[in-house]
């Protein structure tokens, strides 16, 4: 059996080799990524290396992370896991705080409604 008998199917398998979760606490859509400067990268899938090179100068939520590499939300979160268990990311929750005014969110609403 190949890729071209399941489809999409079998590549997020054999990118998570079977896994459904990531080790470790599960990361939430809005948790930033960062990459860290240490850490053995040796070995990691092409994946894993295209996830790090996109977090390298900025930190990206986990949400923003998967529509860049174009890959499933859990596929992501499970490469995700692989980098922590690495040491090769760290990962920070964003504060309630930082969430946009519901005024700004009806000026956004209103100018896509204008389009």
């Amino acid at each position: 059996m190949t890729e071209e008998d399941f489809g999409p199917l079998l590549r997020p398998y054999t990118l998570t080799r079977g896994r459904t979760r990531p080790t470790g606490p599960e990361f939430d859509l809005m948790t930033v990524i960062r990459a860290r400067p240490t850490g053995d990268a040796a070995g990691l899938a092409p994946e894993h290396l295209r996830i790090l090179r996109i977090i390298r100068t900025v930190a990206v939520p986990v949400a923003d992370l998967a529509a860049e590499v174009g890959l499933s939300l859990n596929v992501v979160r499970i490469l995700l896991g692989d980098l922590r268990d690495r040491g090769l990311i760290s990962s920070a929750v964003l504060a309630g705080g930082s969430q946009p005014e519901a005024r700004v969110l009806l000026e956004v609403i209103q100018g896509l409604r204008s389009l």
